[in-house]
């Protein structure tokens, strides 16, 4: 199937001619999205106004045209869905989703493109088309290969939910040279399916969250008994991760100080029995209500009253956490969230956020727009020890070896005694590299010591017993 050609592309020595170029031929293509000469346009004009990233994007949806052209609707949605995919990975969300409903316009069966799509609109906000996508998808297909781009090292099975946010986002985190990765909804798959699964050397269980892993828990245990292969993360290790127990876990833990947390699986049926809870669990107000299986801090909010407790209790539909608040406040009346995460046990400074506010996210904290804040950020990603003092690093290494986990993170901040107070420490944590010509770029190389901490492991963990390497070469897929 070979898409029609357009007409000559229009010409302009106008200074802005490339850019209003883009615009045209943007809406030009949205109404004949197969038009290769038109795909050929707009790359030539992206080009001519730099970006690289629009660029690439129709460059490689052109040669995705040519090497498809006789495989029918699903060729040519998979040049469109590469298009997207593109931008997916450059965090252009609207540019992504536009494409890939070209794509799914085209084949609707393409299961990668829903899933992706379903991605994309999550971070739009708008969750329950992102939901629908994400049911279509799995259902249609519950492994999807993705192959290394380079000379392949390994095959790397990446055990995951589909139904959920679960799941530990490390896809920028590992090679894409020299890692195939075969990704499997396991929620969504009967146990026969397990047999059937493409060769791999090595087994990574991205379902971090425990309270996504529970409902599957027996499921998840039985592969990796049965698999034959190393796996990272193992089941039960994320099982302890809960935030109810983590003040527990990390009891051994000298000079870190946990919140107290409870679960609460329904409202109790009063008031006064809410707060006999709260009592029995050490926790006073005011305290912080966290829906479960939530990150980044939605639905996340301050209770300062009973009275407000006990209403906000009464309109949720399913289970939830309270958590002591500490007011952390340092002296400069700023709220500071440091992150770390974990590879093999071994920490990585990660970043530091700064914000006036107790709900400290980095993208809320306005740290672009507060060169002291970055440069603060910058001592302590170059040298956490002279940041943080003996105290707290001493304790930072203790956690990692009490979490036992392959691949985690820690949110804390410093107290000024010396020691942290931590937010959360779990596998269920985000790290990603930035624009490498963006204002964040700084982060950058401390983002790449922990992906090649993440490849030393892997390394590490292929050459031990039970590992694969003598499976046949992983046939590549959709």
């Amino acid at each position: 199937m070979t898409p029609p050609a357009s007409e000559p592309p229009h010409r302009s020595d106008a200074p802005d001619a490339p850019r209003a170029a883009i615009e045209r031929l943007k809406r030009a293509l949205d109404g004949r999205p197969l038009d290769v000469a038109l795909h050929a346009q707009i790359r030539d004009a992206m080009r001519a106004a730099g970006d690289e990233d629009g660029f690439a994007a129709h460059e490689l949806a052109l040669a995705a045209f040519a090497a498809f052209s006789d495989a029918g609707p699903e060729g040519v949605a998979l040049a469109l869905y590469n298009l997207a995919t593109v931008y997916f990975m450059k965090g252009r969300w609207d540019e992504a989703a536009c494409w890939y409903r070209h794509a799914l316009a085209v084949h609707p069966g393409l299961a990668i493109a829903h899933q992706n799509l379903a991605a994309v609109l999550d971070a739009q906000g708008s969750k329950a088309e992102a939901a629908r996508h994400r049911e279509c998808a799995y259902r249609l297909q519950r492994v999807f290969v993705e192959p290394a781009l380079g000379v392949e090292r390994r095959r790397l099975l990446i055990l995951a939910v589909g139904n959920g946010s679960g799941n530990i986002p490390i896809d920028t985190m590992l090679s894409f040279q020299t890692t195939s990765r075969i990704k499997y909804a396991i929620d969504y798959a009967d146990e026969a399916e397990d047999a059937s699964l493409p060769p791999y050397d090595l087994v990574f269980n991205a379902i971090g969250d425990p309270d996504f892993a529970a409902p599957l828990a027996a499921r998840i245990a039985r592969f990796a008994h049965r698999c034959g292969r190393p796996v990272l993360n193992p089941p039960e290790a994320i099982e302890r991760t809960f935030r109810h127990r983590t003040a527990a876990l990390l009891e051994p833990v000298r000079d870190a100080i946990v919140p107290r947390c409870l679960r609460l699986d329904a409202c109790p049926p009063t008031a006064d029995a809410l707060a006999q809870r709260l009592a029995q669990a050490g926790i006073t107000l005011p305290l912080l209500l966290r829906p479960l299986g939530t990150h980044g801090g939605e639905g996340l909010t301050l209770q300062t009253s009973l009275d407000t407790l006990w209403s906000a209790l009464s309109k949720l539909d399913h289970p939830c956490y309270l958590t002591a608040y500490h007011d952390v406040r340092s002296a400069d009346g700023y709220f500071r969230k440091y992150r770390m995460i974990y590879v093999d046990r071994e920490p990585f400074a990660y970043h530091l956020a700064i914000s006036p506010n107790w709900m400290v996210h980095y993208f809320s904290a306005e740290m672009v727009e507060a060169p002291w804040k970055l440069e603060e950020e910058r001592r302590f990603l170059a040298d956490p020890h002279a940041a943080l003092g003996a105290a707290a690093m001493h304790a930072i290494v203790e956690i990692g070896r009490q979490l036992d986990l392959d691949y985690c993170g820690i949110d804390f901040t410093l107290l000024p005694d010396g020691r942290i107070l931590v937010f959360e420490a779990n596998a269920a944590m985000l790290a990603h590299r930035e624009s490498a010509s963006g204002p964040l770029a700084h982060k950058n190389p401390f983002v790449d010591r922990i992906a090649d901490a993440i490849e030393r492991m892997q390394v590490c963990a292929t050459r031990t017993p039970g590992s694969s390497s003598t499976t046949e070469p992983t046939s590549s897929s959709i």
